[in-house]
């Protein structure tokens, strides 16, 4: 199944029994990949960021089953002073930094290995050899797997993937951006600290460039194309979104789906990791259900010809 569980509530919102019942499930369902973070969820108060990672090693060390799920973690958006709620502390890229969360990381999934680290946010305060050198001490070490960049920009890809060819340093070979069906307004800013949206750029060098893997986040928009309690983000208040949102329900009742497993299926058929994040077991069913949901060619033309 190439969706990637979103883990973020897990331990928190959402209580460990519930949890389980969902990692149980979606390995059942033949998911592998989990994404999750050294900072999670420490945007909510009273918590540390520790939790999500927590709740994974507690769930891996009750099931044994490490070698079965791929574990992506990320590295450089944790506050380093406890209790802020913002990014303006974020422990950063230093070698020091990535190494240090690497070890925090380990120790909470339990684990001895990641198999993708991410650096969570661009850091240009930290020379790009720096960064990019910690890692690959870290895959040398055995400790890490691949690696990959989330939030950063097309041409801060392609510089890094340069400076790791030059220097025989691991490549970044996964990319993580929000990614949705809906189109952003030219040039809208997004209220969530660190978040990038994908770019026309990126897309076009991710198809130019083999070995790289986009995983996608906020694909659903916090449930806003099927809840009625959850209103589009302000950034799709245009008349673009109107035709393309009526373009999804037609092809939705079409094929007996909801839009929610359309927009799914549309970015697995480009090769896109949706990343998906839960909180009940019904919400992960609609999940998988959109793993064997196929669009032919007919129906894709029409959901990429919306304006």
């Amino acid at each position: 199944m190439n969706i990637a569980l979103g883990t973020i509530p897990f331990g928190t919102a959402v209580d460990l029994g519930t949890t389980f019942a969902i990692l149980d499930r979606f390995v059942e369902a033949g998911g592998t990949r989990l994404d999750t973070a050294n900072n999670y969820p420490f945007w909510v108060e009273g918590r540390s960021g520790d939790e999500s990672e927590l709740a994974i090693g507690a769930w891996l060390a009750a099931r044994g089953n490490r070698d079965e799920v791929v574990i992506g973690t990320k590295v450089g958006a944790r506050p380093a002073v406890p209790g802020d709620l913002t990014l303006d502390s974020a422990e950063g890229l230093s070698a020091a930094a990535v190494a240090r969360g690497a070890e925090g990381s380990l120790k909470r999934l339990g684990t001895d290995y990641i198999d993708v680290y991410w650096s969570h946010i661009e850091d240009r305060s930290v020379p790009l050899e720096e960064t990019l050198r910690a890692f690959d001490e870290l895959a040398r070490a055995g400790k890490v797997r691949a690696i990959g960049a989330s939030n950063l920009p097309a041409w801060g890809l392609e510089r890094a993937r340069n400076v790791s060819a030059a220097r025989g340093l691991i490549p970044y070979t996964h990319v993580q951006q929000r990614h949705t069906y809906l189109r952003p307004r030219p040039h809208a800013k997004l209220p969530e600290s660190g978040h990038r949206l994908v770019s026309d750029d990126l897309l076009g060098y991710l198809a130019a460039e083999p070995g790289l893997t986009l995983w996608a986040y906020n694909t659903l928009m916090f449930g806003a194309y099927t809840r009625p309690d959850r209103p589009l983000p302000e950034i799709y208040d245009h008349p673009g979104t109107t035709s393309r949102l009526a373009v999804l329900s037609e092809v939705a009742a079409e094929l007996g789906a909801t839009r929610n497993q359309v927009v799914l299926a549309w970015l697995m058929a480009d090769g896109i990791v949706p990343i998906v994040g839960v909180s009940t077991l019904e919400q992960l069913e609609e999940a998988i259900g959109a793993a064997d949901l196929k669009l032919d060619a007919e129906l894709r033309d029409r959901l990429d010809a919306a304006a």
